[in-house]
């Protein structure tokens, strides 16, 4: 039997699926796309682009994501 892997990617539909407002998990995509952007990649620096590594998310949030 496989075990299930967390996904190593976060979209706000998923913070919203664990209790936060809209506005905040958009709010916590958007820091996160700042940061990447800020360590190179920019590929992050695309409005249309709503998935961030879920290392950086649980970084801002300061608590780890199962």
């Amino acid at each position: 039997m496989k075990k299930k892997v967390a996904p190593a990617v976060v979209q706000y539909k998923d913070l919203v699926a664990l209790g936060y407002t809209v506005g905040a998990s958009r709010s916590v995509i958007k820091q996160a796309k700042q940061i990447m952007v800020n360590k190179g990649f920019a590929f992050y620096d695309n409005k249309r682009l709503g998935t961030v590594p879920l290392e950086i998310v649980e970084e801002i949030l300061g608590t780890k994501i199962v």
